[in-house]
């Protein structure tokens, strides 16, 4: 009877409806809600823009942003990019190698653009074989219950559902400064036809880092302009900091409280102008400067679904809007924007309408990574997170040492590892690793911290021997004590 209320009370009772379920965007989200609904014996329909590796408002493609142009592309690239390091750590191992190595990026990005192509028709399949009917066009609401798909020949086909999920992600944005159609987004850089010698990239969170890595690695100079101290915000500082530090070292140069004010096209490039009066020049200027809900074109506002000053769609904890037949999941939520993150939001769906499991998405511990060279992973609470929220005294272990891998290579690179502890009870409250293999190791320490594992459950595990994994479970020594009283020791 509790599910009858939350699902159907409000939708009439006899109704026929072309679909029990019509979802708009077959990204990652979508597409497991998609699957997953049709498993619990419902008839499903899902639509998605045309295919293509740059996204723009009219295509798209099945697989979404993470597949065609996010993280499966750009992980491809940071490999591509960590091969150039490699081959200079492997000298000192003994390869005799010439001092000249080249690096092709047209052949690179012909690979990268095959291994999508076949990821987009395996998510395809995937939809087929689950009972799932595909439609190729642009979906929008015309009512709590009615869609409409543009084909692609203009032609428009409207079906009724029992209930609409909206599952479009998000779309890059671009700062608002004279000549900002010279700069691009994350999405052109995936698909560049040249390789940029020069490189600007603005902004600090995620995909700012990442490029800068991989343009560096490939041999690219890169200039990284960002407004805070530290790059990263959100992450913990002292994390943060030994990123900031990786940066530098492997010669990305680093413009700290620094905005861009404008591009100009000349003859040698483009001049691009900073708050500073700084001059740089570049073959390319990347905008990582942010993500905004894909919502503009989905005719919201007619239907009466709420929306936030983001124009990201609100949804209650069951990913519910305010229109009880129309549901939300993924990016276009704004909640916790991580293609997993989708995947779970969109199986809490499924379970929640179709399969007699009235369910919420968990967003404690969610573990992620920052992709750059070497990589940060973190789960859990920060340093500054844990003191904010802390009701006693909390422990900090930490641990920084040279990779046994460099003790040989040379390279100058340590790998730092953190555990934040509740003193009271003895509870591990967060974990952070700035290193190689970090987010390899990182989902398994997630599992601990899912499970409430304590500090003692750490320190009784045997290690692996020799990893830098096994420094999870052999810090033993304190390095700090903060009081219950105390506050972030930055604010950066």
């Amino acid at each position: 009877m509790a599910r009858k209320m939350l699902i159907d009370s409000e939708i009439e009772e006899g109704t026929n409806f072309d679909f029990d379920l019509f979802v708009i965007g077959a990204g990652s989200g979508g597409v497991r809600a998609a699957r997953f609904s049709a498993s619990f014996g419902a008839k499903v329909g899902v639509c998605e823009l045309p295919f293509h590796p740059i996204s723009s408002e009219t295509i798209g493609g099945v697989g979404g942003t993470c597949v065609i142009r996010g993280c499966v592309p750009k992980k491809i690239l940071v490999y591509g990019s960590s091969f150039g390091s490699d081959i200079e750590d492997a000298r000192n191992y003994g390869w005799g190698l010439s001092e000249k190595v080249d690096f092709n990026w047209k052949k690179l990005l012909e690979k990268k653009t095959n291994e999508i192509n076949r990821l987009n028709g395996i998510y395809k399949r995937m939809l087929s074989n689950a009972g799932v009917k595909l439609f190729e066009g642009e979906g929008k609401i015309v009512g709590p219950n009615e869609v409409e798909v543009t084909q692609l020949d203009g032609t428009k086909l409207s079906y009724s559902a029992k209930h609409i999920l909206i599952a479009t992600g998000g779309r890059a944005q671009v700062p608002n400064i004279p000549g900002q159609e010279l700069g691009i987004t994350s999405d052109e850089a995936l698909s560049l036809e040249e390789f940029p010698k020069r490189a600007v990239i603005l902004g600090g969170g995620y995909i700012a880092v990442e490029f800068a890595s991989i343009w560096q690695g490939m041999g690219s100079t890169v200039s990284l302009v960002f407004r805070k101290e530290l790059p990263l915000r959100g992450f913990d500082d002292e994390m943060r900091a030994v990123v900031a530090r990786n940066l530098e070292a492997r010669g990305i140069n680093l413009h700290p409280r620094t905005n861009l004010t404008q591009l100009i096209k000349t003859e040698d490039g483009i001049k691009v102008i900073t708050d500073h009066g700084e001059e740089l020049v570049a073959d390319v200027v990347l905008f990582a400067t942010g993500r905004a809900p894909n919502t503009k074109r989905l005719n919201l506002e007619a239907v009466g679904v709420e929306l936030d000053n983001t124009g990201a769609i609100k949804v209650d904890e069951y990913s519910r809007t305010n229109i009880p037949s129309i549901w939300a999941v993924g990016d276009v939520t704004n909640r916790f924007n991580l293609t997993p993150v989708a995947l779970m939001e969109g199986t809490c769906f499924a379970k929640t309408v179709f399969g007699s499991q009235p369910s919420k998405p968990d967003y404690g511990n969610i573990p992620y990574a920052v992709f750059s060279i070497p990589p940060l992973s973190v789960v859990g609470l920060s340093e500054e997170q844990a003191i904010e929220q802390a009701n006693g005294d909390l422990l900090v272990f930490t641990s920084s040492f040279n990779p046994m891998r460099n003790t040989i290579s040379g390279r100058q690179e340590k790998t730092v590892m953190k555990l934040v502890v509740d003193a009271e009870t003895d509870k591990v409250l967060g974990a952070s690793m700035c290193g190689p293999d970090a987010p390899e190791i990182m989902q398994g320490i997630a599992v601990a911290l899912k499970c409430g594992a304590t500090k003692a459950q750490f320190d009784s595990t045997v290690g692996i021997h020799p990893s830098a994994a096994e420094e999870f479970v052999t810090m033993r020594s304190v390095t700090r004590r903060i009081a219950a009283s105390g506050k972030p020791r930055t604010n950066l």
